[in-house]
């Protein structure tokens, strides 16, 4: 698959919360993911670690009411996207999360994540 292709699979994974099986598919074993500082995860290294995290922030979840994943934009052997998700956490009030999404893609897997978003107070 190109970068586009796997942009677009990713985006629809996600747009149907299908997130553990897109990272199954889509992740490269060496996957590196980075979330601001202050973010319960900022930096992580290989697949299980980066599962492990999708489960913990889904373990965290409450309710989500709603989630929109906008269309990818591709450059060369990247892309973007943003993700709004309206969600309440367990022992938080419901809130509205916004975030850039940036991949990196190498040999047909995302190898590089990155996320843009100001992290939630921790309680």
């Amino acid at each position: 698959m190109n970068t586009q292709e796997i942009a677009d699979k990713l985006v629809g994974y996600c747009r149907t919360g299908q997130f553990e099986a897109a990272m199954k598919e889509l992740y490269g074993h060496n996957i590196v993911s980075v979330e601001p500082q202050g973010s319960p995860a900022p930096h992580l290294e290989g697949i299980e670690a980066v599962i492990q995290k999708g489960i913990q922030f889904a373990e965290s979840v409450e309710e989500m009411h709603g989630m929109e994943v906008s269309d990818p934009i591709v450059a060369d052997n990247f892309f973007t996207c943003k993700m709004s998700m309206d969600v309440t956490f367990k022992g938080a009030p419901r809130m509205t999360m916004e975030e850039l999404c940036l991949y990196e893609v190498k040999e047909g897997k995302i190898v590089y994540e990155q996320f843009f978003f100001t992290p939630p107070p921790q309680g």
